[in-house]
């Protein structure tokens, strides 16, 4: 989990130029009586930041109003504190980070937006850090006609369409979830329930903290995070799967994100964070 320009497993990245990899929608099958596929929405930048070492995205929950002020999302372990311990959990500490905010197309930096706090963040259980920004959703789209990307509030499927976008790259993954894994291990830090891609999303250093949108809602349902870079088992950089019954199985190559489904329930009015209400998992 290096989080360094050099790594990938847990961060930025390893080599100078963007990749943009690409693959078709699933295919409809052969039988002229199968049911058509889910059109597959055109996804784009908008919502899709830069940081210094990681990727991330301005987003917002179903029920959050565009007065609230912004969020933006990335891993638990881009924070610029440094990577959280096992079991630390950390919330409203003072940040004044920047992100660069990139057009539609993704092809310029359209302005700089500027933390207030660290609502969340964490590598329990999920890797995830969440910003509050000093402007509202409103202003960022009034200023830069740019509106967030929504986070979904249900558990992704295994077989949808989704899109790694990389800020920092400026650069787009397509595949499919090919399913989930029980328990992620990486070094010392264990994920839940965590999202395993098929192997045209070859995501690199610096795609960490991209959001994962699913491209038949324009949701985002996940945050990417690392990959098995040498088919070693559970160390820094080569994370295992680990089973309810402790057998463990390793996919080099292969990328993971973590879910986000969970964290519109904790969080309240004014982007907030509250882990104690209903229905909020997130850990404490």
């Amino acid at each position: 989990m290096r989080k360094t320009l050099r790594r990938w497993g847990l961060a930025a990245m390893t080599c100078g130029f963007a990749v943009v990899l690409m693959t078709a929608a699933p295919g409809t099958g052969l039988a002229a009586s199968a049911a058509p596929a889910p059109a597959v929405l055109a996804t784009d930048f908008h919502g899709i930041v830069a940081l210094s070492n990681c990727s991330g995205s301005v987003v917002k929950t179903p029920t959050a109003a565009l007065t609230d002020p912004a969020l933006v999302l990335t891993n638990g372990h881009c924070i610029e504190s440094g990577f959280p311990r096992p079991g630390q959990v950390i919330t409203n500490q003072a940040s004044s980070r920047t992100f660069s905010l990139l057009s539609k197309n993704g092809q310029s930096r359209l302005g700089t937006l500027r933390a207030k706090k660290v609502i969340y963040a964490t590598m329990t259980g999920t890797d995830v850090t969440i910003y509050q920004l000093t402007t509202t959703y409103a202003q960022i789209q009034q200023t830069y006609g740019i509106a967030p990307l929504e986070l979904s509030a249900s558990h992704p499927s295994a077989g949808v369409h989704i899109d790694v976008v990389s800020g920092y790259w400026r650069a787009m993954y397509s595949c499919n979830i090919d399913g989930f894994a029980y328990e992620l291990h990486e070094s010392d830090w264990v994920w839940k329930d965590s999202i395993r891609y098929t192997s045209p999303c070859h995501v690199i250093g610096g795609t960490s903290g991209s959001p994962v949108v699913e491209t038949t809602t324009g949701k985002v349902v996940g945050v990417n995070n690392t990959t098995n870079e040498d088919g070693e088992q559970c160390t820094l950089d080569n994370p295992c799967e680990v089973d309810a019954a402790g057998g463990v199985t390793i996919h080099q190559g292969i990328g993971y994100a973590e879910e986000t489904y969970g964290i519109p329930a904790c969080l309240k009015a004014g982007s907030e964070i509250d882990l104690n209400q209903p229905g909020c998992t997130l850990a404490r």
